[in-house]
């Protein structure tokens, strides 16, 4: 993998992790590893069997009786305020009615795990089993159930999509829509020489991080609550839990101890309950998941259809785009229809397009995010009808892309660029049977928002840089590089501080590619402030002019005279102690970022197609991302490998499977098809580097695009190599022998790739 050209001394060079020895020796501490004062609480959910069911009785009297049982807490004993929406976090366990399998229903807590397992076991529930609407199609039949009241139904839309509240006349079940239009339809269709139109169905599908949800939190006598907690994002969770028992935030601390991956989930869930437990016994209380809970009960990516037409003039521009999408988004609102509406209307320069999209409630668990939310299906109905359009028009499919890129976008140029000189493309031309090449291409922007940071000098002429990160995948040393580099000093003088909800400046969410993007900015803003107050001390010191000072290896020089410096530690002393002349050493740094940075990739997969079992085996892959600026390449290029390994998952083993009464059927990860490394096949990454704006040094976004196009870029594979078309995921065995054997294909029949 290589890195733009660069005259930095930090940036640009891959270094190990700062956290990695910790987390490889074991002697990281997660969520459920810390120590808490107090006799400790553990807690155990007793969940219900049914999608949807009344409750018509509870019986604890054998829980109770069970050693070591505490207490056993129903709906009614929380002490959390409701809101409007009646979500998950305010309305944790089920009261009069269960909404989806796995739903908790109750919460034995005993003086260890053990105990509070057995007494949940004993816990004894009765249910009067109701209509269930597991699927979309069940939820929009005219005599379905109703899933949740129209009044619940009024919150905020999912992944800050543009979604309204649905009309009079859809069906009760439709939570949200969404409408974008632009152009004359009809016209932009007539004037197409080829015309696609197919159904894309998408799966339901789990994050698959090593760490299920986790949650502790301890109360003390003052009514102040500290949560330890596997989450994303430090500063919601104390507004959420906060609001949830009425207290004032500063009544909250939230403190982040490791976390063991999230990739979207980890967004305010266990908390409120929690903070209720333990402000309802005042004792210490520990939830975690298990592997079982959390793949019924957690946030999973729910499921989606998109019905997409697409039309193309002779020489491929596209000229008009319909698309109806349909989100499933269990029996709570916010999923990414709305996201997906307003991004398939900008992903190619259509002039005329009409897209219409639904949000369905239905009896299973909630939608929740998983990296890049909605991209991924987009892009898998978007770029298997571009590649079936190339086909048709006889256009190799690289130049399809580029006739349908914006003009001024020097990001889709660089990337198509690098692929067209890359030898891997070239070997394409070199099929051999069964054998078959993909490609598929997009663009995302990363999240903006603010962010702010703090950076100290120390005695010792190191600096310490503290943020409120929840670090998810090494952020923090590409953070620690930012600011190395800003004060000219070693690495290994930087040390990051992550701090917190008490002593950490404010940090947004850890998700939408936004870490380094929003807070890398304030960090490298917090290190030019520290060295600005620096060369002023000296500048002072030594009665000269700022602008004729360097720092550079732990001293500041007068520039062309190497011998005429003064030391860190001598500057620390004139900030410190009784005899300190001059302010301590505090940088700050604030970013507001206003402009979303795209970034364009690109992905060619090379694949095996088996005609007499129908397994598909990956060969050569290859990724190609504009990252802006590779502050650490080594972390850009696990971005990228986690990322594609995840998008094959989707693309050819993962799927979450409920039968017709809403059971989960795949509720184990012995069920549930997670890749293992002898599966995942070498991916070969390349970067090339069109600068933001307003990113540090340029860098922008690379956490969610490598999920994007693997889907896609595998299916079209399997097409060139075997003439089948995939308009459902995942290409099991079983599927693409189906196909193969039943002679099906939706596709139009063209040249190879």
């Amino acid at each position: 993998m290589t890195n733009q050209e660069n005259s930095y001394k930090q940036i640009g060079s891959s270094v190990r992790r700062l956290e990695g020895r910790a987390k490889v020796t074991g002697q990281a501490r997660f969520t459920a590893d810390v120590p808490v004062p107090g006799k400790l609480l553990y807690a155990r959910l007793v969940t219900s069997p049914y999608a949807h069911a009344r409750i018509t009785g509870i019986d604890i009297q054998a829980a109770l009786a069970c050693p070591g049982v505490v207490r056993v807490v129903l709906a009614r004993d929380l002490p959390l305020l409701p809101d409007a929406t009646a979500s998950r976090k305010r309305k944790p366990l089920a009261g009069d009615e269960v909404l989806f399998a796995g739903q908790p229903v109750a919460v034995v807590l005993g003086e260890s795990e053990a105990a509070a397992t057995d007494g949940a076991a004993l816990v004894r529930v009765d249910y009067e089993p109701l209509p269930v609407a597991s699927t979309t199609r069940a939820a929009l039949a005219p005599d379905a159930p109703l899933v949740r009241h129209p009044r619940e139904l009024q919150g905020p839309a999912g992944h800050g999509s543009p979604a309204t509240a649905p009309a009079p006349d859809l069906p009760p079940n439709v939570s949200s829509r969404a409408e974008n239009k632009k152009g004359d339809i009809a016209a932009g269709f007539a004037e197409a020489v080829v015309i696609v139109e197919d159904t894309f169905r998408l799966p339901m599908v789990y994050q698959g991080y090593l760490e299920p949800m986790a949650c502790t939190v301890v109360p003390d006598p003052s009514g102040h609550l500290t949560v330890y907690s596997s989450t994303q994002t430090m500063f919601d969770t104390r507004r959420e839990v906060a609001e949830a028992l009425g207290l004032p935030v500063r009544q909250v601390k939230v403190v982040l101890p490791y976390i063991g991956g999230g990739f979207g989930a980890k967004a305010v869930l266990l908390e409120p309950l929690c903070a209720g437990l333990a402000q309802l016994t005042m004792r210490p209380v520990q939830l975690n998941f298990t592997r079982m809970e959390d793949l019924a009960a957690a946030n999973p990516m729910t499921d989606c259809t998109i019905k997409l037409k697409l039309g193309a003039k002779s020489d491929g521009t596209l000229s008009a785009l319909k698309a109806d999408i349909i989100f499933d988004t269990g029996a709570y609102p916010g999923s990414p229809m709305g996201f997906v509406a307003l991004l398939l209307s900008v992903a190619y320069p259509v002039p005329n397009f009409e897209i219409t999209g639904v949000e369905v409630v239905t009896h299973r668990v909630g939608a929740g995010s998983y990296r890049a939310p909605g991209l991924p299906q987009m892009i898998f109905a978007l770029e298997s009808q571009v590649d079936k359009l190339a086909r048709a028009l006889n256009i190799d499919p690289l130049t399809m892309r580029r006739r349908n890129s914006y003009p001024d976008n020097l990001s889709a140029g660089a990337v198509l660029d690098r692929l067209e000189k890359h030898s891997l493309w070239q070997q394409r031309l070199e099929k051999r049977p069964n054998e078959g090449w993909g490609m598929a291409f997009a663009g995302s922007a990363n999240s903006i928002g603010p962010a702010s940071a703090a950076c100290r000098l120390n005695e010792d002429g190191t600096f310490s840089v503290i943020t409120g990160l929840a670090d998810l995948s090494g952020s923090a040393t590409s953070l620690a590089m930012i600011a190395a580099e800003a004060l000219t000093t070693d690495l290994r003088n930087i040390t990051m501080t992550l701090g917190d909800s008490d002593s950490a400046p404010y940090t947004g969410a850890t998700g939408g590619s936004r870490a380094i993007y929003t807070l890398g900015a304030a960090v490298q803003r917090a290190a030019e402030d520290a060295r600005a107050q620096i060369l002023a001390i000296v500048a002072d010191h030594l009665e000269a002019n700022p602008d004729d000072l360097e720092l550079l290896d732990g001293a500041v020089h007068v520039k062309g005279a190497p011998g005429h410096s003064v030391t860190l530690q001598e500057i620390n002393a004139m900030t410190g102690g009784y005899e300190g002349k001059h302010e301590p050493v505090l940088g700050r740094g604030k970013s507001a970022n206003k402009e979303f940075a795209v970034g364009c990739y690109v992905h060619l997969a090379h694949v095996r197609v088996d005609p007499e079992t129908g397994e598909v085996k990956v060969l050569d892959y290859l990724a190609i991302h504009d990252v802006g600026c590779a502050i650490n390449p080594a972390e850009v290029a696990g971005q990228i490998h986690g990322g594609v390994t995840q998008g094959l998952g989707w693309a050819l083993y993962e799927q979450m499977v409920y039968d017709e009464a809403g059971a989960l059927v795949s509720g184990s990860l012995m069920d549930y098809a997670l890749q293992t490394a002898s599966m995942v096949p070498a991916i070969q990454c390349g970067v090339v580097g069109i600068p933001s704006r307003e990113g540090p040094l340029g860098a922008k976004g690379i956490g969610e695009p490598p999920i994007v196009p693997p889907a896609a870029a595998i299916c079209n594979a399997i097409y060139d190599a075997a003439g089948i078309r995939l308009n459902e995921i995942p290409a099991t065995p079983e599927r693409v022998y189906s196909l193969l054997t039943a002679g099906k294909t939706t596709a139009i029949p063209g040249p190879g790739i």
